[in-house]
């Protein structure tokens, strides 16, 4: 497998609040980490820190993740802990009140994938050259949307597009969907919503399809985006399948 990840702080903030890594473990499994900071005056970068350096030194020094059960147990318990330590963090100094992040995982075996998300960053996987959506957004709009009151069309432009109804330091305790997906996928790509908010799944579906190498890709698509405005910070983690490995 062939991996990459950048962040980019975007052609509007000042600093990036953005977190993201990808490690393996010691037996060669992969856990892919993207997080989106919030609070302001570098208090939403301590959130996304904390959460993704949590998580990536705690896996990277695992023999194994066990079995697909025992992967679950691994990832609800330590953001649950990586939560509680925002909140500590916060108690010990009062100015970072407010601070949260948002988080997408996916921790990826021979035998099986698994996505985790909090918030609205996103987790997608490429099967057959479509790029196709894993994850929910755990947004205000999101859920009018699937309560029939919004539709996706109304939703798009929403004045409160991007009010959180889940974020690690918002919500104690905290609920993380985990979601099962098909190994015989080609790529995992994780983001934050600095990336979907500027361009479509449709383009960074075909930026994805290109003949360049995978450090392009992903640089493309980060230039693509502060093009388009670049109002947020962008991260991307991705991953593919090298020609010739299973699918």
């Amino acid at each position: 497998m062939k991996s990459y990840y950048i962040t980019d702080t975007g052609k509007v903030r000042t600093h990036n609040e953005d977190s993201v890594m990808i490690v393996k473990n010691l037996t060669g499994e992969y856990l892919m980490v993207v997080a989106d900071g919030m609070g302001g005056h570098k208090a939403g970068e301590v959130a996304s820190s904390i959460v993704v350096n949590g998580l990536t030194e705690k896996f990277k020094i695992l023999e194994s993740i066990g079995e697909k059960q025992d992967a679950v147990n691994w990832i609800r318990k330590n953001i649950s802990s990586l939560n509680e330590a925002i909140f500590k963090y916060t108690d010990e100094f009062p100015e970072s009140k407010g601070m949260g992040t948002t988080l997408v995982l996916a921790v990826v075996t021979k035998d099986y994938i698994l996505f985790g998300n909090v918030g609205d960053s996103s987790g997608f996987v490429m099967k057959n050259e479509v790029l196709y959506k894993v994850t929910k957004d755990h947004t205000l709009v999101n859920l009018l949307v699937e309560t029939g009151e919004l539709t996706s069309e109304e939703a798009e432009n929403h004045p409160r597009k991007n009010v959180l109804m889940r974020a690690l330091g918002a919500n104690n305790p905290i609920d993380v969907d985990i979601f099962d997906v098909d190994t015989g996928c080609d790529a995992i790509l994780l983001c934050s919503d600095g990336l979907t908010n500027m361009l479509t799944v449709s383009q960074i579906q075909k930026v994805l399809n290109s003949d360049l190498g995978i450090e392009e890709k992903i640089v493309k698509l980060i230039r693509k985006s502060n093009l388009r405005g670049g109002t947020d910070n962008v991260s991307i983690a991705y991953l593919e399948k090298e020609s010739g490995e299973d699918k």
